[in-house]
């Protein structure tokens, strides 16, 4: 706890909490008042820590849409106990760092999904085609406190740090005025939350690699990679076992399976027979519902903000996917995303007059004008005159990329 609350330790914290930004918590304290509430409060909160007596508030509960459908529970701290958090965070992770295994890829410094794909491939090209895949069901909500508090006392002895960490895992959710106390399960919304859940899963890394398996574990998604399809269903088989008793979580049967790898999904991505990293036909799709949703021309936004909200969204999607080398899947796309742009702004002209305007200024020929004034549809529009207004030239010059012109950066 004395390394927890040093000065440099507590400037660390402090510019990682601001810095990450978030919402607030039940108190609505925003993370821009952090550093004022510190400067009147902190010799009265450091005092709390160092005697063991700081008591964390009950958590905000927001459910948040899982990309493969349904919802996530989060439970949002606040700005000052995520500050808390962060300090156990910024002298936790060096302890834990070194003790954890070579094949676990999330929610560590300098490791990404990245480097657990990269990791996979390999195994693929050494002739291990076939993939156990392991979700575990609702892990965040399942872990068991007992077991995860008996790890973490194992390496570390301090007293003050572990009763801390056990009232962060057990105060619960402020849920219509009352507090919901919790059971069992590491919230979601906290920096300390990801650094638990490698150490909770530590044993089934170490358990794989007695075995001699060859997998990439990237939080709760685990893949391992084997030589043929009945290895593939005696692992699953065993290491589901494994799970459900040692760990006392259950392996979720629907989204679990055995296969060939061109037949699983990791991390967004999918291997094929030969390695190569291509993008998972679900995240296309994921892809596909995002674009119709930001070229929705119902939107409230100028040309400019659509513009910007699109181009930050493709910017990330593609650092993310840019491993894949596989990419007609996206490139066969480009037509049909600016198709969406046109119809967009089409149906944002309104009317027959505010097309004709905007086309004429656009530069189109007058003899092309009439078909502004057509009554067929916005998406049939968008392949006609609009192609024409708004041309791939028109529409790279005012900055709406593609995402072949994102690969070629």
């Amino acid at each position: 706890m004395e390394e927890a609350i040093r000065d440099e330790n507590v400037g660390r914290a402090l510019e990682a909490v601001k810095r990450n930004r978030g919402a607030a918590g039940i108190d609505r304290m925003k993370t821009t008042e952090l550093e004022s509430h510190l400067q009147a409060h902190w010799e009265k909160i450091r005092a709390k820590l160092l005697a063991g007596t700081y008591v964390p508030s009950p958590v905000r509960r927001v459910e948040i849409p899982k990309p493969s459908g349904g919802t996530r529970m989060l439970g949002i701290p606040t700005v000052m106990d995520r500050f808390i958090q962060q300090l156990l965070l910024e002298v936790l992770t060096p302890i834990y760092e070194p003790q954890f295994s070579e094949h676990s890829y999330g929610f560590r410094p300098g490791r990404s999904a990245q480097d657990a794909i990269k990791a996979a491939q390999k195994y693929v090209q050494e002739g291990k085609r076939f993939v156990v895949d392991i979700d575990i069901a609702k892990f965040f909500d399942a872990v068991n406190h007992d077991i995860l508090m008996g790890r973490i006392a194992t390496t570390i002895r301090d007293k003050r740090v572990l009763h801390l960490i056990g009232k962060f895992l057990r105060r619960g959710a402020m849920v219509d005025g009352m507090v919901e106390a919790n059971v069992e399960g590491t919230p979601q919304g906290g920096p300390l939350s990801p650094l638990l859940a490698n150490i909770y899963l530590d044993a089934l890394d170490r358990e794989l690699e007695k075995r001699g398996h060859a997998f990439c574990r990237y939080a709760d998604d685990c893949n391992i990679y084997v030589g043929s399809p009945s290895a593939a269903e005696r692992t699953l088989a065993s290491i589901t076992a494994w799970i459900e008793k040692h760990l006392r979580l259950k392996v979720n049967a629907a989204k679990s399976g055995a296969g060939r790898v061109e037949e699983r999904k990791f991390l967004g991505f999918r291997l094929d027979r030969e390695g190569r990293i291509g993008i998972a036909p679900e995240s296309i799709e994921r892809f596909k519902t995002r674009v119709r949703e930001m070229w929705d021309a119902r939107q409230s936004l100028t040309s400019d903000q659509l513009r910007d909200a699109w181009l930050r969204y493709v910017r990330g999607w593609w650092n993310y996917y840019q491993l894949a080398e596989e990419r007609n899947s996206i490139f066969r796309l480009e037509g049909w995303i600016r198709r969406h742009i046109r119809k967009c702004f089409w149906l944002r002209w309104h009317s027959s007059e505010g097309r004709v305007r905007r086309l004429r200024a656009l530069g189109v020929k007058a003899r092309l004008l009439d078909l502004a004034r057509s009554s067929r549809g916005a998406w049939c529009m968008a392949r006609t005159v609009m192609h024409s207004g708004l041309s791939n030239a028109t529409l790279r010059r005012y900055r709406f990329l593609m995402p072949s012109d994102l690969a070629a950066q």
